[in-house]
């Protein structure tokens, strides 16, 4: 837009909320942000360059492996529990665990049987009239 010599301003969303009249339509958004364009104490934000939003995509991308690696650890943990092996809060609790006990932690071992690996739904064949209803 700027290349167009268009004056790109960035408004804070809860600065622009004060404005609006009525309920959430892109009518009553549209009307609120041009009142609260209009108002001579409005703060803009700064326009961030190409290599500050390249610096916040790899950070938001690192916090999602980190969520994403703490979900995986907890369900492990639960898992474990099931078994009867506590294990402490952390990576580094993962990391001791699997240091200590390594191979000899398999299914087998946390007392399941051939029965109970076995899924009986993975058996069955959906006829074809019933596989387009789940799709």
């Amino acid at each position: 837009m700027r290349k167009l010599d268009h004056d790109v301003r960035l408004m804070l969303a809860t600065y622009v909320k004060l404005y609006v009249k009525r309920g959430k339509t892109d009518t009553a958004d549209a009307e609120a942000i041009c009142e609260a364009a209009r108002r001579p104490t409005m703060r803009f934000v700064e326009i961030g360059s190409e290599d500050q939003q390249a610096v916040l995509a790899i950070h938001r991308a690192r916090d999602l492996v980190v969520r994403q690696r703490t979900q995986v650890v907890n369900m492990i943990r639960s898992i474990l529990r099931e078994f009867g092996h506590i294990l402490r809060t952390g990576i580094e609790a993962k990391s001791k665990f699997v240091g200590e006990h390594g191979q000899e932690v398999r299914p087998d071992h946390l007392g399941a049987t051939a029965e109970t690996r076995r899924v009986p739904a993975a058996d069955r064949v959906i006829p074809p009239r019933n596989a387009r209803r789940l799709m």
